[in-house]
């Protein structure tokens, strides 16, 4: 499971991300973000993180620097 949500993610970051427009408000990016948490963390826990980090990103947050812990 880890290693097609890796995949999934690496898709999404070589061939969707490149055509829609720069607005990420955190570094690392959310996909890098989800990528490293899957890896660190594993499927189920990682994507749950992942998510979470997608919710934060709107206009009213700053946004700025949120490594995975």
């Amino acid at each position: 499971m880890r290693r097609l949500i890796l995949m999934l993610l690496w898709v999404y970051q070589r061939g969707v991300s490149p055509l829609l427009p720069s607005a990420c408000r955190f570094h690392p990016t959310c996909s890098e973000y989800m990528a490293e948490a899957v890896r660190r963390y594993g499927a189920g826990r990682g994507v749950w993180m992942g998510l979470r980090r997608l919710a934060r990103c709107h206009p009213l947050n700053a946004g700025g620097l949120d490594p995975v812990p």
